[in-house]
């Protein structure tokens, strides 16, 4: 198991570093701004290009990067949607609020989606399931910016019960901040809430069919006390891991769900971060290395959740 764990971190690193340093070859093509053009603050951005290394060789310029970017948490200043601010503390700044909306999202979507699954399954092949397959089918394939858009229209402005945008200020858990944030969670958490319960109907029908259940009813046990003890409880070692892979995936999901909603998060900051008339090549890497990570870290976890879940599991095992 040790050994496996080292082999997956040292296999996550390696596909980082080429992600990270494909999108740094691939900025530092693009023409950089003058320094003339940002006046009174010109003078900052000269001396902070020159600790990076602006006006050296890309495999000199990408040595530093690694040293005072990666290795010491240095990555400059903002050259254009903050001019002169520090990148790392303007990401900071903008976590809480991409936090919030997702853990909001995952403690609505968890419950309803392990529900609407488990429903599903006890009522295999009757109306109930077919009905919960069709509408999990549809919300799987539908984007989120989709149901964004149809959430708005129906909630925000037809029947006016929430806000178009989240209520501006710093206080995330307030009750107004809460009832902003309602139309985001519902359109962030329409496709976690489909995929868990179409996932938690396939493992809980599979358990519910296998020749140990039937060996329990023929001892006694009734279809309640068997799906309790037996069927849920080992259904949810393969759910479980999903879950955690959803928590930590769901952040990388949210940039558009941020944008449409205006969120002060960290989604809409990459995305400006490239859509700007001159992109800030600062912010557009430290962003990179973040999204990359979530996505590299929600994939590990969720494998090596599965030992630590159930300990028969040995991953890694070659018997």
């Amino acid at each position: 198991m040790v050994k496996y764990v080292i082999k997956r971190i040292l296999l996550m690193l390696m596909v980082f570093m080429i992600i990270i340093s494909m999108c740094f070859v691939l900025v530092k093509l693009l023409p950089n701004k003058p320094a003339e053009q940002f006046g009174k603050d010109m003078a900052v951005i000269e001396m902070r290009r020159e600790l990076l290394g602006y006006n050296k060789p890309i495999i000199e310029q990408y040595w530093i990067f690694i040293q005072r970017s990666l290795i010491g948490g240095d990555w400059g200043i903002s050259e254009t949607l903050y001019i002169g601010q520090d990148v790392w503390e303007k990401f900071m700044e903008k976590m809480p609020a991409t936090i919030t909306v997702n853990v909001y999202t995952m403690l609505f979507a968890v419950p309803i989606g392990l529900a609407l699954g488990i429903y599903a399954a006890l009522k295999k092949n009757k109306w109930q399931d077919h009905v919960i397959s069709t509408g999990v089918m549809i919300f799987v394939s539908v984007p989120s910016y989709v149901y964004a858009f149809l959430v708005q229209y129906f909630l925000c402005f037809k029947l006016k019960w929430f806000p178009f945008q989240m209520a501006a200020g710093y206080d995330y858990l307030s009750w107004e901040t809460f009832v902003s944030l309602v139309p985001a969670i519902i359109s962030l958490g329409f496709g976690t809430v489909a995929g868990l319960a179409r996932y938690t109907r396939a493992e809980l029908t599979e358990v519910l069919t296998s020749d140990y259940l039937l060996l329990a009813r023929t001892k006694g046990l009734s279809r309640a006390q068997t799906t309790v003890r037996h069927a849920l409880r080992n259904s949810m070692v393969p759910i479980f891991p999903m879950i955690l892979g959803e928590f930590i995936g769901i952040i990388g999901g949210s940039l558009i769900i941020e944008q449409i909603f205006g969120i002060p998060g960290v989604g809409p900051l990459y995305i400006a971060s490239i859509t700007a008339a001159t992109p800030d090549y600062n912010f557009f890497m430290l962003l990179s290395a973040f999204y990359t990570l979530v996505g590299l870290s929600s994939g590990i976890l969720v494998d090596l959740s599965y030992g630590f879940i159930d300990p028969r599991i040995r991953m890694g095992s070659k018997k």
